[in-house]
């Protein structure tokens, strides 16, 4: 059986800024992953108001979005192929998570979008797609699914450690030797301070740089106590959060954005996210963890960075880039391996992180 398996993995996570492409050449016999090319293809803003109001939008506007998203993302791969020399002939697989327009782990239900034929017909590919249905199907929540790529690089490590993705919304994954790998999705990330920064800006701006804003701002500690009060952090896992609870309603209905200064709400919302995070971490995290890892664009904002490390020390933090990989790149790379996996035959959902009753194999299958 071939076990290097050369991949392309496509992730449009829910800040809905574009399309992320990892390039990425995988040995299952060694458990490396080697990312020589990756890319983010932005969206314009047009789009991008799009998909982040996907939900509200008619039926008949889901379909075309669908289609209009598959057809964009084919001529993105084009100019990522195009722009590294990348020899199509030499493609085992192109792996597409799709853009998530709507996720429920109560009613056990979720929709992704980005039409794969496009892809497949226009590259002679085949194209694996649609991960978290055959996880819903096992009994699982279909969320989260990169804890199959942090067992993947990190399962053999002699103390534990926990991989914290910082995305939109905020997860992490526990794994090391006689660990039995665990996972969940801890609450918000990046997006209520993206949100908030686009409706002080009027869309001018989409995130605070660095966590410059949050540094100079006041916190308000009386608010982060009634935000903690949500039901979903005191939740035990596993478990996934329904991606509509922490976005644009939440913010506009916690926070007066005519009165209040920006350096304040973001200050507020940044030192809540810690605390989110740092609760999940001493509440549900079993084992002494000897590092947390950190990915996805959370890293960049030091401010955050910073009151995670405060919030959890004496706990190491570090970057996933230490490790080789690109911060930005982990989600991309994540679905290159899960599409790897897929024609392989390999089962790769974690049922101690999603609830699932068995290990399966994750993800549908166009051929080109």
């Amino acid at each position: 059986m071939k076990n290097k398996i050369k991949s392309i993995g496509l992730m449009s996570g829910t800040s809905s800024d574009g399309l992320s492409i990892a390039y990425t050449e995988i040995d299952f016999d060694k458990k490396k992953i080697f990312i020589p090319f990756f890319k983010t293809y932005p969206y314009d803003k047009r789009l991008r108001k799009e998909i982040m109001m996907a939900r509200e939008l008619p039926l008949s506007d889901i379909a075309g979005l669908n289609y209009k998203l598959g057809m964009l993302w084919s001529d993105m791969i084009e100019k990522f192929i195009t722009e590294n020399k990348i020899k199509l002939n030499g493609i085992d697989v192109i792996s597409s998570h799709g853009q998530t327009v709507y996720h429920s782990s109560k009613e056990r239900v979720t929709l992704q979008i980005g039409e794969p034929e496009f892809i497949s017909r226009r590259f002679n590919l085949p194209v694996a797609y649609d991960f978290r249905c055959g996880d819903i199907i096992a009994g699982g929540e279909g969320a989260p699914l990169i804890p199959f790529m942090d067992e993947f690089l990190f399962g053999e490590r002699k103390k534990p450690v926990g991989l914290l993705n910082i995305g939109g919304i905020s997860n992490i994954s526990v794994v090391g030797k006689g660990v039995k790998t665990y996972g969940f999705d801890i609450g918000p990330g990046n997006t209520l301070m993206d949100w908030s920064v686009v409706i002080k800006t009027n869309g001018r701006r989409d995130y605070d740089k660095n966590g410059e804003l949050a540094s100079r701002g006041r916190i308000d500690f009386k608010r982060i106590n009634k935000f903690m009060k949500n039901k979903f952090f005191k939740k035990r896992p596993p478990k996934s959060l329904d991606r509509e609870e922490f976005g644009k309603d939440f913010v506009i209905k916690n926070f007066d954005f005519k009165k209040e200064r920006t350096e304040d709400i973001l200050a507020t919302l940044n030192y809540f996210t810690a605390v989110v995070i740092s609760d999940a971490i001493k509440r549900f995290v079993k084992e002494n963890m000897d590092e947390l890892v950190i990915s996805g664009g959370g890293v960049y904002n030091i401010t955050l960075v910073k009151n995670i490390s405060e919030l959890i020390s004496p706990v190491r933090v570090s970057s996933i880039s230490d490790y080789g990989i690109e911060p930005l790149a982990k989600e991309a790379a994540g679905f290159a391996l899960l599409g790897a996996a897929k024609i392989l035959n390999i089962p790769s959902n974690c049922p101690c992180v999603t609830g699932a009753k068995k290990r399966v194999v994750l993800g549908k299958l166009v051929n080109g």
